[in-house]
């Protein structure tokens, strides 16, 4: 099993690396639930330190597709294919997916995901409190004056 390689860290954040993509599946993971091994997904949340997200990469095989349908009790997710084609599932809405799909799903969507395609599908999915955000985009940015070190 693969471990996330720490970049930097200080009082202000957690930088990691995967590594490419392309390696995804070096990682695996006991499911906490149900004990299976599961290849091709990393949790980052607690390798980041994060607080208020739980961000993992995850892939599924050619022709494959997750083998559960899933709710949340508190967290909406936010699916981001990166790699690959194929079908989302929310409720009873079956749509297609590909490279740039993003795909928000309440916590109480039943959700699944389907690889149609001929190569492994990596996707991310980022995990958060429904209703959580309260500020966003440039309403919650403050521009700062900083001189750049990589100059």
């Amino acid at each position: 099993m693969k471990e996330v390689e720490k970049l930097s860290e200080s009082t202000n954040y957690s930088a990691v690396n995967l590594g490419d993509l392309k390696d995804i599946m070096d990682y695996s993971l006991i499911h906490p639930a149900s004990k299976n091994l599961i290849e091709g997904k990393v949790f980052l949340k607690d390798a980041t330190k994060a607080t208020g997200t739980e961000i993992s990469f995850n892939s599924l095989p050619p022709q494959s597709e997750q083998s559960y349908f899933h709710i949340h009790r508190k967290n909406e997710e936010t699916y981001i294919i990166i790699k690959g084609s194929g079908f989302f599932q929310v409720d009873e809405d079956c749509f297609s997916i590909k490279e740039g799909s993003t795909i928000r799903v309440a916590p109480q969507g039943k959700r699944g995901i389907r690889n149609s395609s001929n190569e492994t599908m990596i996707y991310m999915v980022i995990q958060s409190k429904e209703n959580s955000l309260e500020e966003h985009t440039v309403a919650d940015g403050e521009r700062v004056p900083v001189e750049p070190k990589w100059r």
